[in-house]
């Protein structure tokens, strides 16, 4: 089952109560909260509100987008544990994480530890408080790649510990799907965007891979959000429009299984 949602990153612009807004009006099903603007790590009272005003609006808090990087934030004084208590009063059932700030063809094998060792750690920390790590795809860190996402997946054995997926811009669709097929077994949420390098597009442009890449994921026979991301031109109008796509796609798709 693929449920639907907003990171609400997209939007910086905007207040949380916008976000709501938005989201419910678009029919979405969840918000992944941002660390950065709307909930900041540490601050619990807008966490409690964050939490409060998703709930009311019949939507739920899909995970927390921190921007806590393995390895680097604790030196840069941002506790881990500072994170999961936010993530705790928002009622996120997982907080996203970066596998730290070098590309894997920079970083030798003390940092390779020191990421590894980092996110163990954290994968313990969520999990005694019901939660879990979510890493991604991303550039500049250990998960750059298929090579280094095979090599720092295999060396976390923690099951508290996924991946996320968006498409890498500069793949073609056949790479794209590749990478997600790697990681099926351990896939959390997708990331849901038509961007190719350097342009933004509507979602309804790559409707026809979308429609493969969620055709792939129902192999796992999990539930999983597929969040709407890097909306073209930061419009809200767009936005709506792209929320129609995704779930006229997700429809499609679960109409799909069921005649099957």
């Amino acid at each position: 089952m693929i449920r639907t949602g907003l990171l609400s990153v997209t939007f910086r612009q905007f207040a949380c109560h916008e976000i709501v807004r938005l989201a419910s009006q678009a029919g979405l099903d969840a918000i992944e909260w941002g660390g950065d603007i709307h909930v900041p790590h540490g601050d619990q009272a807008i966490a409690r509100e964050a939490a409060a005003i998703t709930a009311d609006a019949g939507l739920v808090v899909a995970s927390y987008g921190s921007y806590y990087r393995a390895g680097v934030s604790e030196d840069a004084g941002l506790a881990f544990e500072t994170v999961r208590d936010t993530a705790a009063e928002l009622g996120a059932p997982a907080i996203r994480v970066w596998a730290g700030n070098r590309g894997s063809d920079k970083a030798d094998e003390a940092y390779w530890e020191a990421v590894r060792h980092d996110l163990h750690r954290a994968g313990k920390l969520a999990a005694e408080a019901g939660m879990e790590i979510h890493l991604e795809y991303h550039a500049n860190t250990l998960t750059d790649s298929r090579i280094s996402v095979q090599r720092l997946m295999s060396a976390l054995e923690h099951p508290a510990i996924r991946m996320n997926w968006q498409p890498p811009t500069a793949w073609s669709v056949e790479e794209r799907l590749a990478g997600l097929r790697d990681i099926l077994p351990r896939l959390a949420s997708l990331h849901v965007f038509q961007w190719e390098p350097g342009v933004r597009l509507p979602l309804a442009e790559g409707a026809a891979e979308w429609a493969a890449y969620f055709e792939l994921v129902a192999q796992t026979g999990r539930s999983h959000y597929a969040m709407l991301e890097f909306v073209r031109e930061d419009d809200p109008g767009q936005f709506l429009t792209d929320a129609g796509e995704l779930q006229r796609l997700v429809a499609g798709r679960d109409q799909r299984n069921e005649d099957n």
